[in-house]
C-alpha cells in the first residue's frame, strides 16, 4: 500500500504539471500534503515535514545557486563566452569548429544555467556556421551536447548540486568524477551525429543573427575570461584532490577545505569576476550589482521547485515511505545506480523538466544510497544521467531548439530528442564503468 501511495503521488505530479500546466512549485506541495496524508501522517505533521524539507534542501543551496547565476551573468555579459568561443575556434581551425564549439560548451556550461547558456551561445554559433559555411547543426549540435552534459552532471548546476546535498555526498568528488564522464559523453555525439546533422540544412528566423557581439577590442582578455569561467572548478577540484593526498590535520588540506566549500568557492569566483569581467573593464559597481540582481531573479522560480521537490523527499522520509521502498528494493536483483537511472528516466519522459525529473527521483531512490557499496557520488551522477534522457514535447529544451533552428517536430526528435539520450545512456555507462573502482 505503500508505495501505491507513492506512485500515485507521482502520477498526480504528472498530471497536475502536464495536464492540468499547474505551476511546478504548486504541485510538488500539493503531492507532498497527498502523499503524507495518505500514508497516515497528521496534517500539522504533514506541513512540518514540507517545510523542513524546503528548509534542509534550500540552506546552502540557495548561496551556490545564487552566487552560480551572477557569475554566469558576468560571463555573458563581458562577452567571455563570446571571446572563449572565437579563440577556441580560431586554434582549432576550419575543420576542428565543431570540437572547438564542444569545448567552449563544456566551459561555458560550467557556471551558466542551461537556458542562459543556450541564448548566450545559440547566436555564437550562427554566427560560426555562416563565417565558415558548415551546416549549422553540424557545427552546434556538439556545442549544445556539451551544455546539456554540464546542466546535467556538474554541480553547481541545480539538480546536481541538490542532489548532492541530499545524498550527503561530496560535491568536489561528485564534480570530479562528472567531469571524468561529461567529457566522453560530449564527445561521442559529434562522430555520431555528424552524418545526420549535414544532411539537415534549417534555416533560423533572421531575429536570431541579430544578436550583436562585442567587438574584439572590448572582449575581457582570453586568460581572464577562461580563469574567470572555470575558477569554480578549479577551486573545488583541486580540494577534491587535496583530500586524497592529505590527512585532515595538515594545513594545505585544511586551506584546500576552507576555499574549495562550494558556498566559499563560488563567492570567491564571483568576487574574481566582478574585478576581472567589470570593474578592471571599467564598469561601474553599481551597474555590476543591478546586472547581479537580475541574474538572481532569474532563478527564484528554480529554488522554489527544488526546495518543492525537498518537501516531497521529506514527506516520504517522515511517513516512512523511503525505508519500505528501500527493503523493497534490496530484492530487485538489480544494480541501486540502473535503479536511480530508470527513475530519473521514466519521470523525465512523463513531466519533461530535467530539474523535476532529478529531484523527484532523489527523493524516491535516497534509501538506495549506500546499498551494495554504491557511492553517494555515482547515484548524484546516475540520477543526472537519467534526468536528461530522451527530451521531447513536453520539455521547454525542446521547443527552444526547435524554434531556434527552425526545424520541424520530426527533425527535433531525431536530432535534439536522440543526442539527449546518447548523452544520458553514455552517461550511464560511464557511471557503471566508475561504479568497478569508486
Amino acid at each position: 500500500m505503500p508505495l501505491i501511495i507513492v506512485l500515485l503521488g507521482v502520477l498526480l505530479l504528472l498530471l497536475l504539471i502536464t495536464v492540468a500546466r499547474f505551476n511546478a512549485f504548486i504541485a510538488f506541495i500539493l503531492v507532498s500534503l497527498f502523499v503524507g496524508v495518505a500514508e497516515g501522517l497528521p496534517v500539522p505533521d504533514t506541513l512540518d515535514a514540507i517545510q523542513k524539507g524546503i528548509g534542509a534542501t534550500l540552506s546552502s543551496l540557495v548561496m551556490i545557486l545564487g552566487f552560480g547565476a551572477m557569475l554566469g551573468k558576468l560571463v555573458a555579459d563581458s562577452g567571455a563566452a563570446q571571446h572563449i568561443t572565437e579563440k577556441l575556434v580560431r586554434a582549432f581551425g576550419l575543420q576542428r569548429v565543431h570540437w572547438a564549439l564542444m569545448l567552449t560548451g563544456l566551459i561555458v556550461g560550467i557556471p551558466m544555467f542551461y537556458t542562459v547558456g543556450f541564448v548566450i551561445m545559440v547566436p555564437l554559433v550562427f554566427t560560426v556556421a555562416a563565417s565558415t559555411r558548415l551546416p549549422l547543426l553540424y557545427v552546434g549540435l556538439p556545442m549544445l551536447a556539451s551544455l546539456s552534459v554540464t546542466h546535467g552532471f556538474l554541480p553547481p548546476h541545480p539538480a546536481p548540486t541538490a542532489i548532492a546535498g541530499m545524498f550527503q555526498a561530496d560535491i568536489g568528488l561528485t564534480l570530479l568524477l562528472g567531469l571524468v564522464l561529461a567529457i566522453p559523453a560530449a564527445v561521442l555525439v559529434v562522430p555520431i551525429f555528424s552524418k545526420r546533422s549535414r544532411k539537415l540544412h534549417p534555416s533560423p528566423l533572421k531575429e536570431f543573427y541579430n544578436t550583436e557581439l562585442l567587438p574584439e577590442e572590448q572582449l575581457p582578455s582570453f586568460g581572464a575570461s577562461l580563469f574567470a569561467a572555470l575558477l569554480p572548478v578549479i577551486l573545488i577540484g583541486v580540494s577534491a584532490v587535496l583530500r586524497l593526498f592529505f590527512d585532515e590535520e595538515s594545513l594545505v588540506r585544511r586551506i584546500g577545505d576552507v576555499v574549495g566549500d562550494p558556498v566559499l568557492a563560488m563567492l570567491i569566483s564571483v568576487l574574481v569576476a566582478i574585478y576581472l569581467l567589470g570593474i578592471r573593464r571599467g564598469r561601474k559597481m553599481s551597474d555590476i550589482s543591478d546586472s547581479l540582481s537580475r541574474a538572481v531573479a532569474s532563478i527564484t522560480m528554480v529554488l522554489l521547485i527544488i526546495g518543492g521537490a525537498g518537501s516531497l523527499k521529506e514527506v516520504l522520509v517522515e511517513s516512512g515511505v523511503s525505508d519500505y521502498i528501500g527493503d523493497l528494493m534490496k530484492g530487485s536483483g538489480l544494480s541501486p545506480l540502473v535503479l536511480a537511472w530508470l527513475i530519473a528516466a521514466t519521470i523525465r519522459v512523463s513531466v519533461g523538466s530535467a530539474t523535476v525529473s532529478g529531484m523527484t527521483a532523489a527523493g524516491i531512490a535516497l534509501p538506495l544510497v549506500g546499498q551494495g557499496g554504491v557511492s553517494p557520488e555515482l547515484m548524484v551522477l546516475a540520477i543526472g544521467a537519467g534526468s536528461i534522457f530522451f527530451s521531447h514535447v513536453n520539455d521547454g529544451g525542446f521547443w527552444l531548439f526547435k524554434e531556434y533552428f527552425n526545424l520541424s517536430v520530426k527533425e527535433t526528435i531525431t536530432t535534439w530528442s536522440l543526442m539527449e539520450t546518447t548523452v544520458s545512456v553514455v552517461g550511464l555507462v560511464g557511471v557503471l564503468v566508475l561504479s568497478i573502482w569508486v
